[in-house]
């Protein structure tokens, strides 16, 4: 029985070795590369693969896998946005993800980054880089004074939900579906409420059609003035044109984003910020009260260690039973 492992990370080397361990009748390649018509013909002879990528997986790359009799995928990652669900059913894939690996990684970062909106970290590193060490006029705001609209209470909104009130404060949500854990620690309100009350409002949903682009002129213009935004979920959520009208006008007050529309373009690899054809991204990025990181907000031990461990042994499910208790439905 053979598993190969596609994108593999330094940082996943060990425990890829680990779970090879306790599972001694399977045979685990790896490669560095990421799944395309290229590297597709790595795979063959395996029983399934494991992949994690923000780049689309290209339609000949799932054509080939199925070619060569690979139709079990496994996800080391939640988001399935960048598979062709329509072919991969065609094909006869099964897909599984790893819906939850971490949400205290997640939900514990875009807290931070909330914080560091506040306190105006930022603007403060840029003052110190000049020989600057004055306080004012960069006074912080306490998070005990927050109206925090958490958008979407699943595993890892809730997990925010529950730090945003551990700091004092008053915590709104919305949801399609309320969670009774959070019973007596959030109110839940409609989504417009949410935007009409919310200082800080930091997004946990995933990107499908009904969310594309749901902070847009229209919902910015129901903000208060001088909201912070905190986007750890999906770039797509998110009009960055919009965006940057509603800085440039003071709507939004700040934005920590670690996720972007088009971060294939920048992120995870090395570059020269201005030469990048990403016009949004250049005019954000230079912004004192913005904050952009290249999605890491995973980016943990233990998170890595979930997503490997348990991709694999989600796909050996596959495998050997033929189902998953993480297969993904479109």
């Amino acid at each position: 029985m053979k598993i190969y492992v596609y994108g593999v990370y330094r940082d996943e080397v060990p425990y890829i070795k680990e779970w090879q361990d306790e599972h001694p009748k399977v045979t685990v390649e790896t490669t560095t590369e990421l799944l395309n018509e290229k590297s597709v013909q790595l795979a063959k002879g395996s029983d399934g693969v494991v992949v994690f990528q923000q780049k689309p997986y290209p339609d000949e790359a799932l054509r080939q896998l199925a070619l060569n009799g690979i139709t079990k995928m496994s996800l080391r990652n939640v988001g399935v946005d960048n598979i062709n669900h329509q072919l991969a059913t065609e094909l006869g894939f099964q897909i599984t993800n790893v819906p939850v690996y971490s949400p205290a990684a997640i939900a514990e970062f875009s807290v931070t980054q909330a914080l560091n909106l506040l306190r105006r970290t930022k603007e403060f590193y840029l003052k110190l880089a000049k020989g600057d060490y004055n306080w004012a006029p960069h006074i912080a705001k306490e998070m005990n004074k927050q109206v925090v609209g958490i958008v979407g209470t699943g595993n890892i909104g809730s997990t925010a939900a529950k730090i945003f009130a551990g700091f004092g404060a008053k915590v709104i949500a919305y949801s399609r579906h309320k969670n009774k854990e959070l019973d007596g620690i959030v109110e839940y309100v409609s989504l417009e409420e949410l935007y009409k009350r919310a200082t800080i409002i930091s997004l946990y949903l995933p990107h499908v059609p009904a969310t594309d682009k749901m902070l847009n002129k229209e919902t910015f213009s129901m903000m208060r003035d001088g909201v912070l935004l905190i986007n750890t979920a999906r770039g797509p959520l998110v009009d960055e044109e919009a965006l940057i009208a509603a800085l440039d006008s003071g709507k939004v007050g700040g934005a920590a984003l670690d996720v972007m529309t088009g971060e294939t373009k920048i992120f995870n690899q090395q570059i020269d910020e201005q030469s990048v054809d990403y016009n949004e991204f250049k005019n954000l990025v230079k912004r004192p009260n913005v904050l952009i990181t290249p999605h890491i907000a995973f980016y943990t031990d233990q998170a890595i260690k979930n997503m490997v461990k348990m991709s694999l042994s989600a796909n050996l499910d596959l495998i050997t039973t033929g189902t998953s208790d993480k297969l993904v439905k479109f």
